[in-house]
């Protein structure tokens, strides 16, 4: 039996290879597009991180997804943070999310008290030395054709000018003075958070309260960086697992659906053969065994053509465009393959049940 599915296959080599490569295509829609949305929400998670703070400090129902919310509060009223007994550095950052080119998140921030909360490492040029100067991490700096200290680039259609280039993982990828910023967005003298850190991990909860204590700071929203790193997965994220749900119901449809007709037209065309198959014994559990063993394996083709492309397309993906991170989990590599076996048995399962109902002696007479 195992032979007569190799040989149907073999026999048909264009329909194995496109039903196949339907199958592989579906595995990486789901496995690719997971990794991307994760991509994203890890390499936001471990730059924030790396800043340095204890605690982040946001206005009253602002969002915790950086950028969000805009500049709405008073950068002064880090002047306040700073008075308080167990706060050692206070820092006030705008961040703006922009659309130009790639998606990105820009980092408005004071050096001084930036740097301080866990110090820049330059790999080549300095600090800010005038207010249109840039400092980008060296993610940033291998893209394109590479970019150099000295290098005026965009960013929000202003030109920047590099002054210095720095390991990844302090924040944004891109840090302007926060007034140059603000001037930019209509934002002058205002911040979208303020990060905090403590002189001990033991007086973080101290330093909440005395925060909340303070006149106009009372209905600030505080969460430590454990806390706000906890709330960056894709449940908390609007939209994301909509989004996942979508492509892999499209991707499963499609696998199943080119399977179905794959298996359905076979069956057509090997209507005579079955009814020998029937005439020589071969029970409806048999025939049905046979279909099912080609779709199987074909899936199985299938899937690992489609996992060997996914880190195909990482490797191209991380080459070429160094900012996106392409995080590919083991759960989701399981889950588009049990998606994918399932959407393939499942589309073969009715062709292979019309193959078995046949009549022996109208499969033979058939032309």
């Amino acid at each position: 039996m195992n032979k007569l599915v190799f040989a149907n296959l073999i026999h048909r080599p264009m329909r194995s290879i496109i039903s196949a490569a339907a199958i592989a295509i579906e595995v990486v829609m789901i496995i690719s597009v997971a990794a991307i949305f994760l991509g994203q929400i890890d390499g936001q998670k471990i730059r924030t991180n790396g800043i340095g703070a204890d605690l982040i400090v946001a206005p009253p129902n602002a969002s915790f997804i950086n950028a969000v919310s805009g500049a709405p509060i008073p950068a002064k009223n880090v002047e306040a943070m700073r008075k308080l007994p167990h706060v050692t550095v206070a820092s006030p950052v705008i961040q703006k999310m922009s659309l130009g080119g790639a998606l990105e998140i820009i980092y408005g921030i004071d050096y001084s008290s930036y740097n301080a909360l866990r110090p820049f490492v330059f790999l080549d040029g300095g600090p800010f030395q005038g207010p249109n100067d840039v400092i980008v991490d060296d993610v940033f700096a291998q893209t394109d054709k590479g970019h150099r200290v000295g290098e005026t680039i965009q960013i929000l259609s202003h030109p920047f000018h590099i002054c210095g280039i720095v390991e990844s993982g302090k924040g944004g990828r891109k840090l302007v003075p926060i007034d140059t910023l603000g001037e930019l967005i209509g934002s002058e003298g205002k911040a979208s958070q303020f990060f905090i850190k403590s002189d001990s991990p033991d007086n973080i909860e101290t330093i909440r309260g005395e925060i909340h204590s303070t006149p106009g700071l009372q209905s600030y929203q505080i969460w430590t960086m454990h806390e706000w790193l906890s709330l960056m997965t894709p449940d908390n994220l609007p939209g994301f697992n909509i989004a996942l749900n979508v492509v892999t119901f499209i991707a499963t449809l499609v696998g199943f659906l080119v399977i179905f007709l794959s298996m359905y037209t076979a069956i057509l065309e090997r209507t005579r053969e079955i009814g020998i198959l029937k005439s020589m014994g071969a029970s409806k559990q048999a025939i049905v065994s046979l279909v099912l063993r080609e779709s199987i394996l074909m899936s199985i083709v299938g899937i690992a053509a489609g996992i060997a492309l996914t880190y195909a397309i990482q490797g191209w993906l991380t080459h070429k465009f160094p900012t996106i991170l392409f995080e590919i989990t083991q759960n989701w590599i399981i889950e588009a393959c049990v998606i994918a076996f399932l959407g393939a048995v499942l589309g073969a399962a009715y062709p292979a049940f019309m193959a078995a109902r046949k009549d022996p002696i109208d499969a033979l007479a058939y032309e």
